[in-house]
């Protein structure tokens, strides 16, 4: 009976904590693959940008973002800029980013634009 006890427990545990363990790994995965171009709060200010001839996206601009769906954000992030239109800059990272990774970045970028309207004190949903 303890061991059934320490099962769910556990399992229970692993359930609360892995929302929050999947959105570290965005952020960080966000900070390692991203934030050169897109900057640390993903507002496209990052570090390569004076290099560039094309700015990348600023996922802060809740506006221009709530026009994209996941799966247009998805789609740049996995096959690059080129597959949705947009810059032939923006690199295609299918071969390094799991499916699980792939979205939970997508979910990641719909935080940063979320977060600029609640910080601006828009009630978004």
């Amino acid at each position: 009976m303890r061991l059934i006890k320490l099962f769910f427990a556990v399992a229970a545990l692993a359930f609360i904590t892995t929302p929050a363990i999947q959105a570290e790994e965005a952020y960080l995965n966000y900070k390692s693959y991203c934030m050169q171009c897109h900057g640390m709060h993903g507002k496209g200010d990052g570090v390569n940008v004076p290099a560039m001839n094309v700015l990348p996206r600023d996922h802060n601009d809740n506006k221009y973002m709530m026009t994209r769906t996941n799966t247009e954000i998805y789609n740049a992030i996995k096959f690059g800029g080129q597959s949705v239109n947009k810059s032939i800059k923006m690199p295609a990272w299918g071969d390094t980013f799991t499916e699980e990774e792939l979205h939970q970045l997508v979910g990641h970028i719909r935080t940063l634009c979320c977060e600029s309207e609640i910080i601006r004190g828009v009630n978004f949903k």
